[in-house]
């Protein structure tokens, strides 16, 4: 294998469909009107000299290395800022443009440190590379160049390191900041030999640099290199794969030397990140070779016993065994199994396989449950499918785009920055958040409107902005009648037309004043192709399936759905959520969202399978929790997921734990579950692993495994030894086998293949004999359910209620440095962004308790409390709190509650009354979890000693 280079054109890739044609050093080419003279060239294998020009980033012309003759012109115009011209005749290499290059890489070889030999970019530079490519043999201005060639270096960043004195001031990184991630953090201070590039006058970790690693990338010398390839060396094979952190899917080149990763490098042609990453994807993958790694299969008999570790078979051998027992003991329904939306597709569809064959039940569920279980259901009754409506490239055509209950920047920040980029060129933005998130203002970017709802008011707000839609004739008619069902749009509309869904009606319910809603409104439904993009804060309510519904009713009320720069789009948080749905981890579904009662899709399955299957809906997680607290729900089986830290009430979670007989604990990590469990196996992480992942577009990307498992088998390898064990037979020797039968028994996955996905990249299902490469948009002619369904959507507030006891509301999200339960980024420098979990708090909330910046404050609700650090901020409204819940060791889940929403058993996150005091010490159960976490560590100690 070697590095996998991709082609630089120089300057980006116009799409044009008019084209022209010209002559370039003799030889004839047609490219699209809008290309530069310079990828024209590269088009036909030509590359043109070039340093401050790359295809990522719009065209600068500041190098004057890229000059070319042009037939007609006297000058030698730069070729990266040359658009091409009809019959215009090129030429690309005479005497006079080699003299003329020689001399200004003169100028910049003169003030460049020649240390090539010990630079961390030998052998991947470009100056040094444009020095041979121009035949530069000598410098007539000697080698002192200017004083800043003593200029410290600036090793703040824990990923990377600024070399000021290698720096040739080409702005890549500049722009590279500005035009793909939007942060506009660096700038040239200086004129002439005194221009520097600098990240705000202070050092990259103290400024406002998100670490997404852009100007690394765009950096053509050693100016700007990653740390790990100072350390380690520059990388000799790569492999391309898919990043395992949130939806949005970013595939990346993992660049190795052996089966060491150096450094993982956006890739170009991934068509869900075109070239760019955030810190975590870019930089935090050193998880997966980090120290507390289980790489060992373990048992022990009771959860109060220390682990033994143990060779695979036994651990299979017991795990079947106990399965087994209980099952004869209790009964088929005594054990249950939950999927992962960190593993792959395939993974995924073996466990629910496993599950529904060789449990004999239905009793599998996934974390989507806790997540994006509204997104399936609501989108399902009004549109026919349970996934997101477009690609995210549709954004780039939006005028209006509405931002619901996601904070991109910070959650999906590779899919923020795209979005930034459109709202710079003039998009319209509203948001609808109680917090004041980043989009809401930032660098160039400010909402035309802000709507900071109360927690809990979103489906009285959905009816406020359709309220305004039906009675100020604002209904797309046209657009209802040719493709919903007309008689279900009457009924809605007549019910939001009622005058108790008015802005006006609902201003104390919302706390948003009436005008800025109808704005927002007449905004969103008048103001071109519209698009909503939402997350948690929808569906993480009592309320959210409806919420989702009614999201879909003002889409297909106003005609935007099915178009470019519109639709409705759910954020998915992790990286397989959408998958783990596709492949059949609910109980009441199969693969492809078909309901176990229907005789015909059982069948098939069962044909295939060899085995009876059940009809009836198995238990959802909060069903096992329940029920095994009551004593009849005795074993569970977790594929990768930390239910006792991410699930609501998390002191009912650990009782339902303790109360199991046996559970059955895969994952890569020690975590908080695996305190409960009595056979833990080792698990793969993705660098570990071939297979796929679906993102928030349901595009479908190969992950390609670039080390051998730690652990000695891939997650796949130990489902099918359990099944095996258990005595039902899983044959596969390859995950593509897996997805080959996926795509039998699943329709909108019947075109997909690993050959096909090696050949085009990705596919977006559905991919079958209609959309044989995949669909970037749905419903364009007709709805998935044929006619688009109205629903009515009442606003049923919350049972969770303030008053005197608790009269404050907490809600929870991400922070860019994080992720999730943050077993993965903890375990990285991403820590050194996001130490603790915090609690913001608004200044009147705060000055009314007492409560100082850094204050350690008591977190009460009515499931229990715990203690952490007060941040006060203006980004809250006055009776909301916000916290995080990234840290174990904070408890976050401690305080939700079992809430959920009516349809789907998704927990409230985003609402729970709250007391917030002083505090000078821990809550009592972070005080018992500091102690257990002590005790574990001096196991761990002792096994290591032993070893």
């Amino acid at each position: 294998m070697a590095l996998i280079k991709e082609i630089d054109y120089g300057t980006p890739i116009r799409r044009t469909k008019k084209v022209l044609t010209l002559t370039i050093d003799g030889q004839s080419v047609t490219v699209p009107v809008g290309t530069s003279v310079m990828a024209a060239a590269m088009a036909l294998g030509t590359e043109i000299p070039k340093l401050c020009a790359t295809d990522t980033l719009e065209p600068f012309g500041s190098c004057r290395l890229c000059l070319v003759e042009i037939e007609g012109r006297r000058e030698t115009p730069a070729s990266c800022t040359t658009p091409v011209e009809e019959g215009m005749v090129v030429r690309t290499q005479t005497d006079r443009l080699a003299k003329l290059r020689r001399g200004v890489m003169e100028l910049y070889i003169s003030d460049h440190p020649l240390d090539c030999l010990t630079c961390s970019a030998n052998g991947d530079c470009e100056l040094q590379d444009m020095a041979g490519a121009v035949g530069l043999r000598e410098v007539r201005y000697g080698y002192a160049g200017a004083g800043h060639l003593d200029a410290p270096k600036d090793t703040s960043n824990p990923y990377f390191t600024f070399e000021d004195s290698k720096c040739i001031v080409c702005s890549r990184c500049v722009r590279a900041c500005e035009e793909v991630q939007g942060t506009f953090a660096l700038t040239i201070q200086g004129r002439g030999f005194d221009s520097r590039v600098s990240p705000g006058g202070m050092d990259f970790f103290g400024s406002e640099c998100v670490s997404c690693g852009a100007c690394v990338q765009a950096c053509p010398t050693a100016t700007l290199n990653e740390n790990s390839v100072i350390e380690t060396g520059t990388p000799e094979h790569s492999v391309i794969t898919t990043c395992a952190y949130c939806g949005v899917g970013c595939s990346f080149k993992a660049e190795m030397r052996g089966t060491m990763v150096v450094r993982m490098v956006p890739y170009k042609h991934g068509k869900a990140n075109e070239g760019h990453s955030c810190v975590k994807g870019r930089f935090a993958w050193g998880y997966a070779t980090h120290k507390d790694r289980m790489t060992k299969p373990m048992i022990r008999e009771k959860i109060t016993d220390p682990w033994r570790e143990v060779s695979w078979e036994e651990a299979i051998e017991r795990a079947a065994g106990e399965l087994k027992r209980i099952q004869a003991k209790y009964g088929r329904d005594s054990i249950g199994g939950i999927t992962s939306s960190r593993c792959t597709n395939e993974e995924t569809f073996l466990v629910q396989k496993l599950v529904r064959a060789a449990f004999g039940n239905n009793n599998v569920d996934t974390c989507a449950r806790v997540c994006h279980s509204p997104t399936g259901y609501g989108l399902k009754t009004t549109l026919g499918t349970s996934a997101g409506t477009h690609d995210f490239a549709s954004v780039d055509q939006a005028d209006v785009i509405i931002v619901i209950g996601a904070n991109p920047t910070d959650g999906h920040p590779v899919f923020a920055s795209r979005m930034k980029r459109r709202l710079r060129e003039g998009a319209r933005l509203i948001v609808i958040d109680p917090r004041r998130i980043d989009l809401v203002r930032s660098p160039h970017i400010e909402a035309d409107y802000h709507l900071p709802l109360k927690p809990g008011a979103n489906v009285a707000m959905i009816n406020a902005l359709a309220h305004v839609i039906v009675t100020e004739g604002l209904v797309d008619e046209e657009y209802v009648r040719e493709r919903c069902e007309v008689d279900a749009f009457e009924s809605w509309a007549r019910f939001v037309a009622d005058e108790r869904h008015s802005p006006e009606a609902v201003e104390d319910i919302t706390g948003v004043p009436a005008a800025d809603i109808r704005g927002a409104a007449r905004l969103y439904a008048t103001g071109g192709n519209a698009a909503i993009y939402y997350g948690l804060g929808v569906t993480e309510h009592s309320q959210g399936s409806t919420m989702v519904m009614g999201m879909a009713n003002i889409a297909m009320a106003t005609g935007n759905i099915g178009k470019p720069g519109t639709g409705v789009n759910p954020l998915r948080g992790q990286n397989n959520v959408q998958g783990s749905c596709d492949m059949g981890s609910f109980p009441h579904e199969f693969s492809g969202y078909r309901h176990v009662s229907d005789d015909a899709t059982r069948q098939m399955f069962e044909t295939l399978w060899g085995v009876s299957l059940l009809s009836e809906p198995g238990l959802r997680i909060p069903n096992m929790l329940d029920e095994a607290v009551s004593g009849s729900f005795k074993a569970l089986y977790i594929q990768g997921e930390d239910i006792a830290q991410s699930d609501p009430d998390t002191q009912h979670v650990t009782a339902a734990l303790k109360a199991m007989e046996f559970v059955v604990i895969q994952d890569i990590f020690l975590n908080e579950t695996a305190k409960y469990a009595h056979v833990f196996l080792p698990g793969s992480s993705f660098l570990e692993k071939d297979g796929t992942f679906t993102n928030a577009e349901r595009r479908i990307n190969r992950v390609r495994k670039v080390m051998p498992p730690l652990g000695g088998l891939a997650d796949w390898e130990a489902t099918m030894a359990l099944s095996n064990a258990l005595g039902y037979l899983m044959n596969y020797s390859h995950p593509s086998e897996i997805m080959d039968e996926i795509a039998r028994l699943t329709p909108t996955f019947a075109g997909v293949s690993y050959e096909k996905l090696d050949r085009l990249g990705s596919i977006q299902w559905p991919c079958n004999d209609a959309a044989p490469s995949g669909t970037p948009m749905m419903h364009v002619d007709r709805f998935v359910r044929g006619k688009g369904k109205f629903m009515i959507t009442e606003f049923v507030p919350t049972e969770e209620r303030t008053g005197p006891r608790f009269p404050l509301i907490l809600t929870t999200g991400r922070i860019l440095s994080q992720y999730n339960v943050g077993a993965q980024t903890r375990r990285t420098e991403n820590s050194r962004w996001h130490e603790e979990d915090v609690l913001e708090i608004h200044p009147f909330d705060a000055e009314s308790r007492g409560i100082l910046d850094g204050d350690l404050v008591s977190l009460e609700s009515r499931s229990g409390d715990i203690a952490l650090r007060a941040q006060i901020s203006e980004r809250m409204q006055p009776g909301v709190v916000y916290t995080t819940f990234h840290h174990a060791k904070t408890g976050a889940n401690v305080i939700t509650t079992d809430y959920s929403d009516w349809a789907t058993n998704c927990p409230e996150y985003k609402v729970t009354a709250v007391q917030v005091r002083r505090t000078n010490r821990p809550s009592d159960w972070q005080a018992r979890f500091y102690e257990e976490d002590l005790a574990l560590k001096r196991i761990d100690a002792n096994m290591k000693a032993a070893e």
